[in-house]
């Protein structure tokens, strides 16, 4: 009773407590408020193409350049190693406040090599994405009755042998009217002029207003070049602009120069700041998502079904059996077995290889681990679209932390392999720290060379290189060698049966192992493909998934389940059918494992 009364003392003095604070938007940036006439400083980030993967430098491009410089903007490391490279813009706005035919600059004439780069961009159709307060420019177009929304809008088009770039862009910026809250005061990051103020202070009833919608419409617009003569940059163009984006009219071409231009429009909106990231994540063919998983739980619950024949009918009853017989008996039964249970003395024997098992099993673990732990993040909100790199930087932090884990596990198989010796723990330890790493590494560096020598950049800079490398070497392979340490103290597995000391002669296979690796991999691919195609599609166009739940929903039932199911079924049926290929192979291991723990005492 004592420990009780404790106990709703603690969560009484909580509740206390909690009432002082106030939630907020814990994952994205935080709102901020701007007064009537501020300036609202627009950014863009990287050229991107659904059509090549490459991104590129939004200035290498003959685009208008800011009055004072190009400045890059301070980014996280999941943002580098996406290729996002942020940049100031010589788009300005003033808060509430409309402007039209505003003349932003003219071009140099165009080289031959600006004239060649531009047109190879349009013919690889990328985007330019600015971004105002956080919130990347979305874009409407109309297409069989169906509202399409797209982040960015075209370099240009080409019609009938001419590229035409536009040069006009028709801004549309909603913003809902700042209302008063008791929240706390806190520190902000982004572009914003000001924090929002919170608790009631004098001047603080000011009016303002938050950003919560940023829309273009990009047009091909043919300027006169009289009414260019003498203006400067933000200057009213003198004639009117009509922005149409069913029509194009400027066509570039070597030795002539480009003009720009801009306008913008300030709409009240009923959205609110917290709701203002529903447009980019609003889920195209939610119906499909819906079919897809219907379709992974059809195929499960098939396969379920199959696998509970099989082993209720003959595995169950065949292990208890043999589990009961001494060693004696068995030897005397060994003339009367027949199929898999032949070799069930050798199924625990050691692999050609064990190191290089364990090693892979222990990244594997790893890699899992940190996949689980990044979609359980992400799924509660941690890792919002709305703070950009967080995804990629938090699995990088996942994935180095679990180090332990590889480190853990990878010793422990190797003690179970060498039946408790632990001889050899700390070469497994450095192996496990370094195989899949180091491959990724490789990887990594040979693409790296690729993107430099494009000019991309999605190119990792050097600094990053080295950053990456200390992370490594100072944070992941540490925690692999403790993981490895406490994999050594710990118990090692015991195996549920007898390993003969002799190999039993294996008759040589009718069918090779690889087409039944192939045959076990159609089914599961066929219940993930669906959802696979999506999260590719998203990745590669560059829009952004919300619904993370869905992933987490369907890994453990798609892909643990699923993956066990046919392990146990294909090894079944492999040994059954007199096509054993090794005792001590890790398929064989694999297989093994699910049902024979199930009957260890």
């Amino acid at each position: 009773m004592e420990f009780f009364d404790k106990f709703k003392i603690w969560v009484l003095c909580i509740c206390l407590i909690s009432q002082l604070g106030h939630g907020f938007y814990l994952p994205g940036s935080y709102p901020h408020k701007y007064g009537i006439g501020d300036t609202l400083s627009v950014k863009v980030n990287s050229l991107t193409s659904i059509d090549t993967e490459l991104p590129f430098s939004y200035y290498s491009l003959p685009f208008c350049k800011p009055q004072d410089g190009v400045k890059d903007s301070a980014e996280n490391l999941g943002e580098l190693l996406m290729g996002d490279r942020i940049e100031n813009s010589p788009y300005t706005f003033r808060m509430y406040t409309n402007e039209t035919q505003i003349f932003l600059c003219k071009t140099s004439p165009l080289s031959a090599d600006e004239f060649k780069i531009l047109k190879k961009r349009i013919d690889e159709m990328y985007q330019v994405n600015l971004i105002l307060d956080n919130l990347p420019a979305i874009r409407y177009t109309q297409k069989d009755g169906f509202l399409l929304r797209w982040t960015g809008y075209p370099v240009g088009i080409k019609i009938q042998d001419l590229y035409y770039v536009f040069n006009h862009l028709k801004f549309t910026v909603l913003v809902h009217k700042y209302e008063e809250t008791n929240v706390a005061s806190v520190m902000g990051t982004g572009d914003a002029a000001e924090v929002i103020p919170t608790l009631k202070k004098p001047g603080s009833d000011v009016q303002g207003y938050m950003v919560v919608g940023f829309e273009v419409i990009p047009c091909s617009f043919q300027h006169k070049t009289e009414s260019l003569k003498n203006l400067k940059m933000y200057g009213n163009y003198p004639s009117s602009i009509e922005c149409d984006p069913g029509a194009v009219a400027m066509a570039v071409r070597e030795g002539e120069p480009v003009a720009f231009s801009y306008e913008v429009t300030f709409v009240e909106s009923d959205i609110e700041w917290p709701s203002r990231w529903d447009a980019y994540l609003k889920m195209e063919g939610a119906k499909v998502h819906w079919f897809s998983i219907l379709n992974s739980l059809m195929v499960i619950t098939f396969l379920a079904g199959i696998v509970l024949v099989i082993f209720l009918r003959t595995v169950r009853r065949d292990l208890t059996r043999y589990e009961e017989l001494d060693k004696e008996a068995q030897a005397q039964m060994n003339e009367e077995l027949s199929g898999w249970k032949l070799v069930v003395g050798d199924v625990f024997r050691a692999p050609s290889n064990p190191s290089l098992l364990c090693v892979m099993v222990g990244d594997g673990v790893q890699i899992l681990g940190m996949a689980v732990v990044t979609i359980l993040f992400a799924a509660l909100g941690f890792m919002s679209p709305a703070s950009r790199g967080t995804l990629v930087t938090g699995m990088l932090f996942f994935y180095m932390i679990l180090g332990i884990a590889a480190g853990y596990v990878a010793v422990c198989l190797w003690r179970t392999i060498g039946c408790g010796d632990t001889k050899g723990w700390v070469s497994v330890s450095w192996k496990a720290a370094c195989f899949f790493p180091g491959i990724g590494f490789l990887i990594l560096t040979t693409l790296n060379f690729l993107l430099w020598n494009s000019h991309s950049t999605g190119a990792i800079p050097f600094s990053l290189f080295v950053i990456l490398i200390l992370l490594w070497f100072c944070i992941s392979v540490p925690l692999t060698l403790v993981g490895g340490y406490f994999g050594a103290k710990a118990p090692h597995i015991e195996y549920p049966v007898r390993t003969n000391q002799i190999p039993r002669e294996i008759p040589p296979q009718k069918y090779p192992s690889w087409l039944l690796v192939l045959g076990a991999g159609t089914l599961p691919f066929g219940t993930l493909f669906i959802e696979l195609f999506f999260i590719m599609s998203s990745i590669l166009d560059g829009s952004r998934l919300l619904c993370f739940w869905i992933p987490l929903c369907r890994f453990d039932p798609t892909c643990g389940r699923l993956c066990r199911g046919f392990s146990c079924s294909y090894v079944h049926a492999y040994l059954c059918g007199g096509l054993e290929n090794g005792g001590g192979s890790p398929s064989l291991l694999l297989g093994r494992l699910p049902y024979t723990s199930s009957s260890t005492p």
